[in-house]
């Protein structure tokens, strides 16, 4: 594994999706159970503007990158499971459902929150307390929208593809061989996640947001709008250092409520979600350039042209 680059994905519709260096990759178990696997190339921006690579400038970035390649491949995800052309999802169909997953997320856990103390706040107190009960609500809201969806029958095998990522991050970082029998014995709980990652943004947002004071409603909700990019960047540059620290006892027991969290937004994979989700790492590999799908569908597996390994 290459020691200055940190791998990850985000499970898709009936897959993974890996990004490495250079490209991206998804891989998707299609209608007739075989793996399909796409990749792509990835712009490497902060080699052409290095102040992205910042600290605190990169968590921002980052996010946004990430939104953009995530709604992206899950597109490609969607149109690669179904088996009609015809019931193919638009890229228009597919950003409008982002802006309208973005706008939800933001209503419920800015715009709601802040309105709620603003018309309750001579009952509240100061600045400081105020801060504290929005903050409660927020979080509260978040786990309470974590927690519902993750009672949705549908969002189970999402959720178990979630869990197959985790497991083979986990594999490539230990050295091990990428097969399903080695990533088996990981858990589901990766310290890098997104989950704690916007769990982390929450509970930083509660001393941020206290520094902007009081005002009118719409001060109250835009000045959040406008820090929340440096909200996520600290955030991000938080869980980037507790996660390069994770063999520390301090480190994992101020990481510990993400790891938590994440028992509701992930599943215990089967061997089938497991070889999909090995297949997209592999492919993002620099050793996969030349490697035909067949061969990263194979080492998924734990298999050899020459047999069983």
């Amino acid at each position: 594994m290459e020691k200055d680059f940190q791998y990850g994905g985000m499970a898709v519709i009936e897959g993974v999706m890996m990004r490495g260096r250079d490209r991206a990759a998804v891989a998707v178990r299609g209608a007739d159970g075989t793996i399909q696997i796409e990749q792509e190339a990835v712009n490497d921006h902060g080699a052409r503007f290095p102040f992205l690579k910042w600290p605190f400038i990169r968590g921002t970035f980052v996010l946004i990158d990430s939104l953009a390649l995530g709604i992206k491949m899950l597109n490609k995800s969607a149109n690669m499971s179904v088996e009609d052309e015809e019931e193919e999802l638009s890229a228009m169909e597919m950003l409008l459902t982002g802006l309208f997953a973005l706008g939800l997320a933001l209503l419920l856990f800015v715009i709601l929150p802040t309105a709620i103390v603003h018309y309750t706040a001579a009952y509240i107190g100061g600045v400081l307390e105020q801060n504290l009960v929005e903050g409660v609500i927020r979080v509260s809201f978040f786990l309470l929208y974590v927690y519902l969806i993750s009672k949705m029958e549908e969002i189970d095998r999402v959720f178990m593809y979630h869990g197959a990522e985790h497991k083979a991050i986990f594999t490539l970082e230990a050295g091990e061989e990428l097969t399903v029998e080695n990533s088996r014995k990981y858990t589901t709980a990766h310290p890098r996640c997104g989950t704690s990652f916007l769990l982390t943004v929450m509970v930083v947002s509660i001393v941020f947001f206290a520094l902007l004071g009081e005002g009118t409603l719409f001060y109250r909700i835009w000045s959040r709008l406008a820090v929340l990019p440096i909200v996520a960047g600290l955030g991000y540059e938080f869980i980037k250092f507790s996660g390069n620290c994770y063999d520390k006892k301090w480190a994992r027991i101020i990481m510990a409520p993400g790891l938590w969290l994440q028992k509701l937004t992930t599943r215990e994979p089967d061997d089938t979600q497991l070889e999909v989700a090995l297949a997209a790492l592999k492919a993002v590999l620099p050793a996969a350039e030349s490697v035909e799908e067949e061969e990263l569908v194979d080492t998924a597996r734990g298999i050899s042209r020459a047999g069983v390994n």
